[in-house]
């Protein structure tokens, strides 16, 4: 084996399940973007990886995060099972000012909760990790809730993940919100025509 492919070959080896976490992963949001509901059961095993990955980083918030992703899943599959139409699409539904201030209001206190919570367990990242945690909570409550709002809000939140996983050296984790980034913004134009078509 070429010397040049050598640390390729341990990386990717090394990094094993960090990939499957983000091909699964890609797959889920695409088929979010799509309002397949197929997207819930792919997305639960994508969290399920992601809380061992991030728990190895010690990367607690988003440990967490994990958990609350699956209690999240498991809700969004059977609500949007509820609003699924003849031709397999999922309705959208308005997002009111009320559930905007309610849902940011939201994150600002969650950050705040957990960012202490977290600074006492020695969290990598404490504040950062648990504010990019409770949007990342807010956002997923709206995606379950079919609101187009949550793909404006998993692009702002996304952005920054990316830097925060750079810094600790999931590289991988990093491209892959890094795409996620561009299938949030597709899953955005897509909800919103659908949102604009809807009877």
């Amino acid at each position: 084996m070429s010397a040049l492919l050598l640390p390729l070959v341990h990386y990717l080896a090394a990094n094993a399940l960090e990939m499957t976490g983000v091909q699964i992963t890609i797959l889920g949001i695409w088929l979010t973007t799509r309002r397949n509901l197929l997207c819930w059961p792919i997305t639960l095993v994508a969290d399920l990886l992601y809380l061992a990955i991030f728990y190895q980083a010690r990367l607690l918030s988003d440990s967490l995060l994990q958990a609350f992703f699956i209690a999240f899943t498991l809700y969004g599959w059977w609500h949007w099972s509820q609003g699924v139409r003849e031709e397999g699409e999922v309705r959208i539904e308005p997002l009111a000012l009320r559930g905007w201030v309610g849902g940011l209001a939201a994150g600002a206190v969650g950050s705040i909760l957990l960012g202490w919570l977290m600074t006492h367990l020695g969290a990598a990242l404490p504040h950062l990790d648990a504010t990019l945690t409770a949007y990342s909570l807010v956002a997923s409550w709206w995606g379950a809730r079919k609101h187009v709002a949550n793909w404006w809000l998993w692009i702002a939140v996304d952005l920054i993940y990316i830097g925060e996983y750079i810094y600790k050296g999931l590289l991988l984790t990093a491209l892959l919100y890094a795409l996620l980034v561009v299938l949030a913004i597709v899953g955005l134009r897509s909800w919103s025509r659908a949102a604009e078509t809807a009877p």
